[in-house]
Formats: C-alpha cells, sequence, structure tokens
C-alpha cells in the first residue's frame, strides 16, 4: 500500500481536476486523469479507442495510464493526490455494463492507494459538458455512486468533499493528508 498517494473520485463534472489544480498551487504533488488525455489523443488521431466507441479498448488504456501513475507516484516524495485510480477502471466497466475483466480486478487489488479516498459527489451547481465530457446529469450522478460502491468494495474509507467553494475544499483535503 502506498499511504502517500490519495485518489480523488467521482462522477464527471464534480470539481476534481480544479480542485487537484488548487492543491497543486499549495505545493501538493498531483497526477492527471487518464480519460480526458486519452479522449483528446484518440479524437487527435482518429483512434477508436473512446468512450463513445470502444469503450472496452478505452478502459485498457485507461489501464496503462492509471498503472504507469501509480509507480511513478509510488517514487515521489509527500502526498501525492490522483486525479482517479486503478478501481475507477473496474468501476467504470461496471457502470457501463461491461464485464471487469481479471487482470483489472488484480490490478484494483495489487496497487493499493491510502486507505483515504475523496469522492467529489455530483453536484449540480458545477456541472457543465463539454466536448470531452458528454455525460448527463443522470450518468454523472451514477458515476460517483458506482466509485463510491467500488472503493468501499476494495476496502476504501470513502470521504465525500464538502459542496462549497474550491478553496475549502482544498482546505479539506488539506487536513486530512497530512500537510
Amino acid at each position: 500500500m502506498c499511504d502517500h498517494l490519495f485518489v480523488v473520485t467521482g462522477g464527471p463534472g464534480s470539481g476534481k481536476s480544479t480542485l487537484i489544480e488548487a492543491l497543486s498551487r499549495r505545493g501538493v504533488a498531483s497526477m492527471p486523469e487518464a480519460g480526458r488525455a486519452i479522449i483528446r489523443d484518440q479524437v487527435a488521431i482518429g483512434g477508436t479507442a473512446l468512450p463513445w466507441a470502444d469503450r472496452a479498448l478505452y478502459a485498457e488504456l485507461m489501464l496503462g495510464w492509471e498503472l504507469r501513475s501509480f509507480h511513478e507516484a509510488e517514487a515521489m516524495a509527500g502526498p501525492v493526490v490522483m486525479d482517479r485510480g486503478i478501481p475507477d477502471i473496474a468501476g467504470y466497466l461496471t457502470l457501463i455494463g461491461l464485464d471487469v475483466p481479471a487482470h483489472v480486478e488484480v490490478a484494483a487489488r495489487r496497487f493499493r492507494y491510502n486507505r483515504t479516498v475523496f469522492l467529489a459527489p455530483y453536484w449540480e451547481a458545477i456541472f457543465a459538458q463539454d466536448a470531452e465530457r458528454k455525460q448527463d446529469k443522470a450518468e454523472a450522478e451514477a458515476t460517483a455512486r458506482m466509485m463510491e460502491e467500488t472503493y468501499k468494495a476494495l476496502g476504501y474509507e470513502v470521504v465525500a468533499l464538502p459542496l462549497a467553494s474550491v478553496e475549502a475544499r482544498a482546505d479539506f483535503v488539506m487536513e486530512r493528508v497530512g500537510r
């Protein structure tokens, strides 16, 4: 287990990346989300590993990204905030009705983060769609619930972020990561 790696998970448009940017400005190391980068790259090259095309291939690329991020962050000193983690892939596959392959399950159980996982719940006031975030309100809410269930099933303590300003959320996380 890597006690210094803290996952921020939740549904799309719940303020995860904005929070992580605020924590980075405070000197907390972070690792970026796989999904958006993969979508941008796949669109740029005409690839099909997209959540609206080949979702299983998209999940495999996310797994590779998250494994690399885990190993990179594992070598860092001090707390590192992860924009999603390996269990998110299992949650995503379950959410969209695909089987979770054994190797994804093994990865989620083998590569462990700090027991405390931060959940950014659906928050209507800040939810927005864009070119890479096509999910609607119902899917955003379902995603947050699925991520909470997935992490809890793996033995993590899921702590909901307050529906508050970015700075208040950053303060909340800073108090819990020991900085």
